[in-house]
């Protein structure tokens, strides 16, 4: 029965000596006579032991012991190891090629917007369209101009609920323009004079007059603030000058109260 001495060296050489026939070397003579006899006999018999062949890989094991078992647990983990590194090349060349080819849900939308906008852009370049666009777009400004109310004359407010009508229940588009004055003050006397002619010249902006004493402001306004000039849109105060008089004096014309209200943006500039 194969031992596993014989299964690690393999088929049993003929000049191999185990310890177990080392031992009997110390026998009696005759057995030392008759082993003498024995070798002398097989030494003039022809070796016909061979060594074996060096074993080469060839994809199986022909060596079921420990070393055999041995180098094929090798060769698997190495071929698992290149199977490992294939597949991991193969995923980044296809997540670097998904990353080329995929675009982000923003950026699709972007690129689709800029497409549109284009397409806008190709089509307002049409001088046909042009020619609609620009007179259509007169038509709507002439439709507006149309509707927006129109004064020419400075009107004299009488009461404060007048004054606060004036201002709320005009059309948001509609400046209002609302002279505080005093009777007994030259400057306001000429102020009246100039908004009188700004009215006709302005015929959309809404001019207005009131008496400091029907406002209710204080005794030293009635004597020093006056002439004012409120400014009105949409209810809302966008200009509030006071003391006129020491800015243009008591004695001035249209044209400075025009050029005064135009640089503060009050008044729009006539051509």
């Amino acid at each position: 029965m194969a031992t596993l001495e014989d299964k690690i060296l393999g088929n049993k050489l003929q000049n191999y000596c185990s310890s177990s026939e080392d031992e009997g070397e110390g026998d009696s003579d005759d057995d030392r006579s008759g082993d003498e006899e024995g070798g002398t006999a097989a030494a003039e018999a022809p070796t016909s032991a061979e060594l074996p062949p060096v074993n080469n890989w060839t994809g199986q094991a022909s060596n079921t012991g420990p070393k055999g078992v041995l180098e094929d647990w090798r060769r698997f983990k190495q071929l698992e190891a290149e199977n490992r590194a294939e597949l991991a090349k193969e995923r980044i060349a296809l997540a670097k090629k998904l990353t080329l080819t995929v675009k982000p849900d923003r950026e699709a939308t972007q690129d689709k917007q800029r497409e549109e906008l284009e397409d806008e852009l190709t089509e307002l370049m049409d001088e046909e369209f042009l020619l609609q666009y620009q007179k259509q777009r007169m038509e709507e400004l002439m439709s507006q101009l149309s509707k927006v109310p129109k004064f020419g004359v400075l009107t004299t407010l009488n009461s404060q609920e007048e004054f606060l009508n004036a201002i709320d229940k005009e059309d948001p588009k509609v400046t209002v323009i609302i002279h505080i004055y005093n009777n007994s003050t030259r400057a306001c006397e000429t102020m009246d004079g100039c908004l009188n002619i700004l009215a006709t010249e302005y015929p959309t902006t809404k001019f207005c007059r009131i008496a400091v004493d029907i406002t209710g402001l204080s005794r030293h306004f009635r004597v020093d603030g006056v002439p004012a000039i409120l400014v009105y849109k949409a209810g809302q105060t966008i200009g509030n000058f006071v003391q006129l008089a020491t800015e243009l004096g008591n004695d001035f014309y249209a044209t400075d109260v025009e050029r005064f209200l135009v640089e503060f943006g009050m008044l729009p500039e006539i051509k």
